[in-house]
């Protein structure tokens, strides 16, 4: 016997707790997602779901309607976020969830509250002049990338799943449409709280620092002062992460305010890539044509979105404007410190180094410079060094990422010399650099073929691929030693284009 969509509503329960939903009306609109016409189910990720708590069983049989936006889960309080953002360094004081509809949030399985929200599920009052519609090939890159990122341990959004639409969307080209479900600590960003300066709404930014608290740092409640304590936590967060990100060769693209979140996750997987040859100065974002978020850039506009974040606290910092500014800038002025302290942390791991010695900074940036003059590819170069650290064997492999081999060799010397001063045995250090050093990242022509084959002929074999690949970014896989590769000449992709 048929299910009817009333029952399948009826059926379709998921754990909803809606905080973000219980702030004042002008946080947010409501809004309905869009009807799909053919929703078709891509890809589920069964063990997020699990992890939220959900059911998969019921996911398998609905997911299509669900994910779409056809079916309104029981409990769904569907909306769109109101947020401003300065967008290359120009301020727009409104944007919005333009084509993005938050349906709830949930506590998982540990504890956490995660939002899930439909990308690509129509219009919203936000969607200035846009469909509010999403192409399958921004869809399936973000479900790649965000996936990737937590398994190479990078905090970031997670994909749960990908619907193909069954109808057209229309931007340079005819192309296909596709809704992406996303899942995130939180979908409040430096941009929020601007939407509420810029409307003088003092009352709005305590209201949403509050809730920030008390949802991600309720640690931070009976702090002398839980404002300076927020922009604290926050600012620490984001230098993590940040650090993280040029840990693995990681360039966002579109570093704007409205894409950054006050939880400390990666967001908005648009124009992003992996660096293949290391190059601080690279750019793969087909709308930075001034390379203001190059993969050198991101600390300093990490540090420049969250000067703005100050901005708009400083009402709650202290009633006195001068006093204000003063701790805000103190807090804002010990960034590049913490930006520090993890970058060099995290490359120390890199080379293999567990101890602290005053050379160290000098080692690893003669190391990068190794490589961007002898043009190597970034990843396989700390992977090759990791495996060389226990092997000497591996020594031609790691050369033959150079041009020019001597001069790899005179660095070689240099770390092998500072390696004498450590403790730790060379077998189990080599096993702690390969825990930190991938083996496989998200190539960006391999995105861009697995794009290529679902929209041309609808083969996602190659998509389900580098899905199985990435998820154990830290293993040699030998049957997928290929994916390892830099691109050919001819592979090259130069340039990564926005989801919109």
């Amino acid at each position: 016997m048929s299910q009817t969509l009333e029952d399948m509503r009826d059926s379709a329960a998921f754990p909803f707790d809606n905080s973000y939903a219980r702030l004042p009306q002008h946080f947010f609109a409501r809004q309905t997602p869009s009807q799909a016409a053919e929703p078709w189910l891509i890809k589920l990720n069964e063990p997020l779901a699990e992890e939220l708590g959900l059911d998969v069983a019921l996911l398998r049989r609905d997911g299509a309607e669900i994910f779409s936006g056809n079916m309104l889960p029981d409990g769904a309080d569907p909306l769109a976020m109101a947020y401003a953002g300065h967008q290359f360094g120009g301020f727009v004081p409104q944007l919005g969830d333009g084509r993005a509809i938050l349906l709830g949030e949930v506590v998982d399985r540990n504890g956490q509250r995660r939002d899930i929200q439909l990308k690509g599920a129509g219009q919203t009052p936000f969607s200035r002049r846009g469909d509010g519609r999403a192409a399958l090939g921004p869809v399936l890159r973000e479900y790649i990338v965000s996936e990737a990122m937590y398994a190479l341990g990078v905090p970031a959004t997670r994909a749960l799943a990908a619907v193909s639409t069954g109808q057209p969307v229309y931007r340079e080209s005819i192309l296909p449409g596709a809704v992406f479900t996303r899942v995130a600590a939180s979908h409040v960003r430096v941009g929020t709280f601007q939407f509420f300066t810029a409307r003088g709404d003092v009352d709005g930014v305590r209201a949403l620092a509050d809730y920030v608290i008390d949802r991600h740092y309720p640690e931070l409640r009976d702090a002398g002062n839980p404002y300076v304590a927020l922009f604290e936590a926050v600012c620490e967060r984001q230098a993590a992460l940040i650090a993280k990100w040029l840990h693995v060769g990681f360039i966002h693209g579109v570093m704007n305010t409205d894409n950054m979140t006050v939880s400390g996750e990666t967001i908005d997987f648009g124009p992003c890539a992996f660096m293949d040859v290391y190059d601080p100065a690279t750019v793969f974002s087909s709308i930075d044509q001034q390379g203001r978020y190059a993969y050198a850039n991101q600390p300093g506009i990490g540090q420049w979105n969250l000067a703005r974040l100050g901005e708009t606290l400083l009402p709650l910092i202290d009633a006195d404007t001068e006093k204000a500014v003063e701790a805000a800038n103190v807090v804002i002025g010990n960034y590049g410190e913490r930006f520090q302290t993890h970058w060099l942390g995290g490359m120390r791991e890199k080379i293999g180094l567990a101890s602290v010695e005053d050379g160290d900074l000098d080692l690893v940036q003669s190391f990068l410079a190794l490589m961007q003059t002898q043009q190597a590819d970034f990843t396989l170069a700390f992977r090759r060094l990791s495996h060389l650290a226990a092997d000497d064997s591996a020594e031609p492999a790691f050369l033959a990422s150079f041009r020019d081999p001597d001069a790899a060799r005179a660095w070689l010397e240099r770390w092998r010399q500072r390696l004498e001063r450590e403790m730790e045995p060379a077998a189990q250090r080599s096993a702690a650099m390969l825990r930190v050093n991938p083996a496989f990242i998200p190539r960006n022509h391999r995105i861009e073929q697995a794009i290529a084959a679902a929209i041309e002929d609808a083969d996602f074999s190659l998509f389900e691929a580098l899905l199985t690949v990435l998820a154990r970014p830290y293993e040699d896989q030998p049957a997928f030693a290929a994916y390892m590769e830099p691109p050919k000449p001819e592979e090259r992709v130069v340039e990564t284009f926005c989801g919109t």
